[in-house]
């Protein structure tokens, strides 16, 4: 019987990526060392062909890798984003020359699992919606900085309206830099429903101190949070530029029959709000369900344009990879994992990445809904176990439906709440069965007691 480990790959190579250099190792063999400027991963691509390599594996250090695997990628080879944990060496050997003959060594022995990289127009999608969200963050940050001027000259406007952003708060506050000061005039600024319901409020909060270095920084931060508007709205453009691109890539497929056009018995007829945030691209919704192939995610709880929109850009719009939905929650970190050791046997947590938190952010809204069945799941989870394991079980049941939807064509049909508690009922009323036959009772209806006169 044979203890060598079969060769998988004669020629597999692996890339210890860093910022300045490249460490390659072709199936354990001697390293070689390339730098990370253009020419030299040319020079490290031309290498590989050379030696006739058709498959490398690589870490995922930071953003450093992204150049390479352009490169790599577009060679035609076949790259594999491998697990950090997954190439480990013998403690007191860690080199960045003996990690990647380490690492071509497991790869050559088919060892080392690719993690999933989304497609190169997916992963441009992907860099616009993350940007995209950075600029939002910065604007917020701006409207931080507003209030804290506000409140330096006493002004307690953000106090007393919803949003400091909105088209009274900006009103106000322009009026405010150009040398308003009567709180009478600045409430007539102001929507109708704030003048009629909160007129003596506003006009107190709008007595203010008036120092001129607060006002100059109020300037200043309402002049960063347009700025950062302006660049949200370019973004917009160039992901629409995408989806249209993305859209005209795809094959043409005949409309679904039935399933995300039929309206769901049970469901809200009502459109779901697009969300302070969303992207200003027109047609949105329509040009997502074609993307999808006829399939409408937005037809699930809690589900936007926008929040697809964004799941999009980090798992794509080809579920299969994943071979079942155990596999797709598993990847998304909402699955535990198991950790066995001779009789001892615990579940242990998985880090949940971005597309795991985003459908975290996407179930909180549900703790709100009034007639959908996994609020209800939601409800009923937290009371026992507490809101965040609620949460992420929520969002797996969320995630399921999304694969069964993405790859068997499945439709979301919401049964409501009433029907969710009629199931956790008939659900309690088996166990109680199940629980008095093994203690020798008997389950009896309760005979309703005759009203006493």
């Amino acid at each position: 019987m044979s203890t060598s480990l079969p060769v998988v790959d004669p020629l597999a190579a692996f890339v210890d990526v860093g910022s300045e250099k490249m460490y390659v190792s072709i199936a354990g063999g001697p390293p070689e060392v390339f730098g990370s400027v253009t020419g030299e991963l040319e020079r490290l691509r031309d290498r590989l062909r050379e030696r006739e390599v058709s498959s490398v594996a690589m870490e995922a250090t930071g953003v450093y890798w992204l150049p390479l695997y352009g490169v790599l990628e577009a060679a035609g080879m076949r790259v594999l984003m491998v697990n950090g944990k997954h190439t480990r060496n013998l403690p007191g050997r860690k080199t960045d020359m003996s990690d990647c003959q380490w690492g071509a060594t497991l790869h050559a022995h088919g060892l080392l699992p690719s993690g999933f990289v989304p497609p190169a127009q997916i992963r441009t999608l992907q860099d616009y919606l993350r940007l995209r969200q950075d600029h939002l963050s910065m604007a917020a940050s701006h409207v931080q900085h507003m209030q804290k001027a506000l409140e330096r000259m006493n002004v307690k406007l953000h106090d007393v309206i919803s949003n400091l952003v909105g088209a009274s708060g900006l009103a106000v506050m322009e009026a405010i830099l150009a040398g308003e000061r009567d709180p009478e005039r600045l409430l007539g600024l102001c929507d109708v429903q704030i003048r009629n319901k909160k007129a003596d409020r506003v006009k107190e909060a709008l007595r203010g101190t008036w120092a001129e270095e607060h006002l100059f920084a109020l300037r200043q931060a309402l002049a960063s949070w347009r700025h950062y508007q302006d660049q949200v709205r370019e973004c917009d453009r160039q992901i629409q530029g995408v989806l249209e691109k993305l859209e005209a890539s795809l094959p043409s497929t005949p409309p679904v029959a039935g399933g995300s056009t039929a309206k769901p018995s049970g469901a809200s007829k009502a459109k779901k709000p697009a969300g302070v945030n969303a992207p200003a691209i027109e047609g949105l919704g329509g040009l997502l369900v074609r993307l999808w192939g006829g399939k409408d995610l937005t037809t699930l709880p809690a589900c936007t344009g926008y929040s697809m929109l964004q799941l999009i850009g980090e798992i794509g719009l080809d579920l299969t990879c994943w071979p079942s939905a155990k596999h797709f929650t598993s990847w998304l970190g909402l699955a535990p994992g198991n950790h066995q050791s001779g009789k001892r046997w615990r579940r242990t947590g998985r880090k949940r990445n971005r597309a795991g938190r985003l459908l975290c952010v996407i179930v909180r809204s549900l703790a709100r809904s009034k007639d959908t069945g996994l609020g209800g799941f939601y409800r009923r989870l937290a009371a026992r176990r507490g809101g965040l394991v609620a949460i992420i079980a929520t969002a797996r049941k969320l995630a399921v439906l999304i694969w069964q939807a993405m790859v068997n064509g499945l439709a979301y049909v919401e049964q409501g709440l009433k029907s969710y508690e009629a199931r956790v009922l008939e659900s309690k009323e088996r166990t109680l069965h199940r629980l008095a036959k093994q203690l020798g009772f008997a389950v009896q209806p309760a005979v309703p007691t005759p009203n006493a006169h």
